[in-house]
């Protein structure tokens, strides 16, 4: 498991604020949302322990699914917000909190994998998070196509391999390389199952086609990065307080460039925005020759990274009393730290700056 010095575990970093150009929205259900979405979750019991339970249930995922797809009924986005409570109590009480070896997360994912496969063959042996994901899998039928489920099926495929990935790298003294990581955590943070039920809660179906095209295969990928490094720059105080956890883009940077946590915070913050001006600019593009369902699942895409920057600002799930706090007002910035169109020396990732045609 990676570890951290006492040293690490008192050094709380700085709130830093986010560039993010794409205006908020919210959707006006979003306490009836939460509300059905916490008295389900307790009903499915995914925690035993009450205090974690107490903490999922202020975690706000009916403001989460409303920040994130403002443009959902109110049916299809409870649903959602299901779906991230399951998620963040797997986070939380089976990957990163509980010391789950990759073993053990390759037979809780496999399980997992084949109730979203064959969600009408229940198992006497699922666990809580498998029989909850089994029974939304089952209501998404309501108002997901035949190929939306596929593409849901085959996104938790992505995250669950991720997870299985990131378990490794818990039981490792090292942490990986930063290439490594960015793809790692791309995947395990959860957000290929959210971007593959945009289509599902805006009412549209993009052509698979579409989704294949390189730009937009780059933008979707843009948007599981940019979540995931937001979330380790607003979360890693919490992180190392509760778990002692620096697999973080921070620490990884550390170790990367040799360089103590308050140059790393400077870098990540440097990268982070020259992705966030790199998607601005694609979707640009995209949208001028995309039809109308493209064009929607491009804008569900920025609306995401809005929505989940607005939804992390206030829950308190990643409050620390003793960390830094941003001033008020300072969690938004006007302009990026770096707008420079060049790409990350990073082979992972760099292939999505190939995707901007200034002749387009």
């Amino acid at each position: 498991m990676t570890c951290v010095s006492e040293q690490s575990l008192v050094q709380q970093l700085p709130a830093v604020p986010f560039y993010c150009p794409v205006p908020p929205a919210r959707h006006p259900s979003a306490e009836v949302l939460n509300d059905r979405t916490v008295r389900w979750m307790l009903g499915q019991r995914l925690d035993t322990e009450e205090h974690q339970l107490k903490r999922l249930a202020v975690c706000d995922f009916g403001g989460l699914a409303a920040s994130t797809m403002p443009y959902g009924p109110v049916e299809t986005l409870t649903v959602v917000s299901k779906f991230y409570a399951v998620l963040f109590s797997l986070d939380d009480g089976v990957c990163d909190e509980s010391g789950a070896t990759a073993d053990l997360l390759a037979q809780e994912t496999s399980r997992i994998m084949r109730a979203m496969e064959a969600p009408a063959a229940h198992s006497a042996g699922d666990s809580p998070h498998t029989a909850a994901l089994r029974g939304l899998r089952l209501e998404l039928e309501r108002f997901a196509s035949p190929r939306q489920l596929r593409r849901l099926t085959d996104a938790m495929r992505v995250y669950t391999s991720g997870l299985v990935w990131e378990a490794s790298w818990r039981r490792d003294p090292k942490l990986p390389s930063l290439d490594d990581y960015v793809t790692l955590w791309m995947r395990a943070i959860g957000m290929a199952p959210f971007t593959a039920l945009i289509e599902v809660a805006g009412g549209f179906s993009v052509p698979d086609d579409d989704l294949e095209d390189p730009r937009v295969r780059a933008l979707t990928e843009i948007v599981w990065t940019l979540v995931s490094w937001d979330n380790d720059l607003y979360s890693r105080n919490k992180e190392l307080q509760r778990a002692g956890d620096n697999l973080n883009l921070i620490d990884v940077l550390c170790q990367e460039l040799g360089c103590d946590p308050h140059h790393a915070l400077v870098r990540a913050v440097a990268m982070r925005d020259r992705v966030m001006v790199l998607f601005d600019r694609l979707a640009a593009q995209v949208a001028k020759e995309a039809d109308d369902d493209l064009r929607q699942y491009v804008e569900g895409l920025g609306q995401f990274i809005r929505g989940h920057l607005d939804w992390a600002s206030v829950c308190p799930r990643y409050a620390v009393p003793s960390a830094p706090r941003a001033t008020p007002g300072g969690w938004w910035k006007q302009h990026p730290a770096d707008d420079s169109a060049e790409p990350l020396p990073l082979p992972t990732i760099s292939w999505w700056w190939d995707q901007l045609d200034t002749a387009r």
